[in-house]
């Protein structure tokens, strides 16, 4: 049985939740700006102050810092319950996007989805087991990363090393729209390709130019050609760049390249075609070279995820929350907690849409019943799966 005291603390708490996201919010935190994720982890670390919940800074020198917050229980280094999210947006430093509004229904701003709502509703599940005393038993650890929309570069090891000491997670980024939460995900690749061709005036140019966009053009249809929705295979060439002028024959291009898959099998039948289309050139005096950015494995659903997700839904069922499964073709660092083999379920933030997008929002109610859910979650899952 969940005590009442939880609901009657969210409840209570509500305000304060609303309070902390606008202020989360309205901090600029693109992946690439530094201070400004460095300001969300000392906001949050002054959120937990007073709880018996302690915060470690893992200071990092290009990326911004990440943030790890252990129970009690955690700390005396117990078998935990992991729970992750990203502080960073995708958002640029210099965007018009820098405000935060709410009504009755919505709350909308820049990463108010994806995933600062995550971020208040897991810290508030925190605070509320906290205050009614359940932390003291229950090792829970939270890490706050703060390059996830970049790659999670500089905080896969350490949430991968985390994993490894946990008895499952809970991921929270955006859950659907009819309350679904996320029991498996595919695998990506991103990728940076350049060409180099041969410079000349476009005038003169005979039928052995060496035109990199010409060059760059072909290898667009020949990774576009690897779609295969049967076999949950998409590719996008997603951002291309190159040349100086219409007059001018292209010495360089490039393009940014995403790839999905479903079955971890296809990571190594996708990296060996990228290896031989972007090598392979037809156009004369070009060549070619790639650089894999990241890389995520797959998520698949399977018994243990399914076994977490109906200790979620009976938790759910208990506090009157709808949840349903789905799976979800984007990634997220629950891609690497799978990877070690861990139960984990994702999309248990508030509900939410448009991310990525200057229409971005979330549920203004489902804040705080994320929030319920997360420390329902964690208690039913403790006292099934672990104490």
């Amino acid at each position: 049985m969940i005590p009442d005291s939880l609901p009657t603390y969210i409840r209570q708490h509500t305000p304060a939740m609303l309070a902390l996201l606008k202020d989360l919010v309205l901090i600029q935190s693109s992946s690439y700006n530094k201070a400004g994720v460095d300001q969300v982890a000392a906001r949050i670390a002054a959120a937990f102050e007073g709880d018996a919940i302690a915060c470690e800074t893992m200071t990092q020198t290009v990326a911004g810092n990440h943030l790890v917050a252990r129970s009690s229980a955690a700390q005396r280094g117990d078998q935990q319950i992991l729970l992750s999210g990203h502080m960073d947006t995708v958002f640029p430093i210099d965007t018009d996007f820098n405000w935060y509004k709410e009504d009755a229904a919505h709350c909308l701003g820049p990463g108010v989805a994806d995933m600062k709502g995550g971020l208040v509703a897991g810290i508030f599940a925190l605070k509320a087991l906290a205050a009614v005393g359940l932390l003291d038993t229950i090792p829970v650890t939270f890490v706050f990363n703060s390059d996830e929309e970049i790659g999670s570069g500089s905080s896969r090891e350490l949430i991968r090393a985390e994993a490894r000491r946990s008895l499952f997670a809970l991921v929270l980024e955006c859950g659907g729209l009819n309350g679904e939460v996320v029991t498996g995900r595919k695998g990506n690749i991103a990728l940076n390709l350049s060409v180099r061709g041969q410079a000349g005036h476009a005038a003169y140019a005979g039928p052995d130019k060496g035109s990199a966009i010409l060059e760059l053009a072909r290898k667009t249809i020949a990774f576009e050609t690897l779609n295969d929705p049967d076999k949950g295979i998409t590719v996008n060439v997603g951002l291309v760049a190159g040349g100086i002028g219409s007059n001018t024959v292209a010495e360089s291009a490039s393009a940014k390249i995403d790839f999905r898959f479903a079955a971890q099998q296809d990571d190594a039948i996708l990296q060996e075609k990228i290896d031989r289309l972007a090598r392979h050139c037809s156009v004369p005096n070009t060549s070619a070279s790639y650089e894999i950015t990241s890389t995520r494995p797959p998520m698949p659903a399977g018994r243990d995820s399914e076994a977490l997700f109906e200790v979620i839904a009976m938790a759910a069922t208990e506090l009157g929350i709808d949840v349903a499964a789905e799976h979800r073709q984007g990634v997220s660092d629950a891609n690497l907690i799978a990877a070690e083999k861990v139960p984990v379920v994702d999309g248990l933030g508030p509900i939410g849409d448009r991310d990525h997008s200057a229409d971005e929002y979330i549920r203004r109610e489902s804040l705080p019943q994320r929030a319920l859910l997360i420390a329902g979650s964690i208690l039913a899952g403790w006292r099934q799966l672990g104490g």
